[in-house]
C-alpha cells in the first residue's frame, strides 16, 4: 500500500534509507535530517545560506533603496519606507524562488 502511495507521489521507495524506519525514511532522505550514529546523510544548508545572504543584501536602505525618498533608487541612505519594504519583499521572494526552486542551490555540510 505504501509503495503505491510513494509511486503516485513520485517519491523513492521507503527502503532507500537503511538507518530509518519505514515510516520515517522519506523524511530522513528528502528533508535532510541527520540520523544518530551515521555520517553518510548530510544537512542541506543551501536554503539557509541563500536566504541569509539575500536578506542582508536586500535590506531596504543598507545597500540600496527602491523606491527611494527623493529618487527612484538611492544607495546607502540607511532609511526605509513602507513602499520600499514592499518592493524589497517582492524582490526577495522572487530571488529566493529562483535560487531554491528553479536552480536548486544545495550546500551540504556535515
Amino acid at each position: 500500500m505504501l509503495n503505491l502511495l510513494y509511486k503516485a507521489l513520485d517519491m523513492p521507495d521507503y527502503n532507500a534509507c537503511k538507518y530509518c524506519t519505514k515510516l520515517t525514511s522519506i523524511l530522513c532522505i528528502n528533508m535532510g535530517k541527520q540520523v544518530k550514529g551515521t555520517s553518510d546523510l548530510m544537512a542541506d544548508w543551501g536554503p539557509v545560506l541563500v536566504a541569509v545572504v539575500l536578506f542582508v543584501v536586500l535590506t531596504p536602505g543598507l545597500l540600496f533603496q527602491l523606491p527611494g525618498r527623493n529618487r527612484v533608487v538611492e544607495f546607502g541612505n540607511m532609511q526605509t519606507s513602507g513602499a520600499s519594504i514592499l518592493v524589497h519583499t517582492v524582490i526577495f521572494f522572487g530571488l529566493v524562488t529562483i535560487f531554491l526552486i528553479a536552480i536548486g542551490v544545495h550546500v551540504y555540510a556535515g
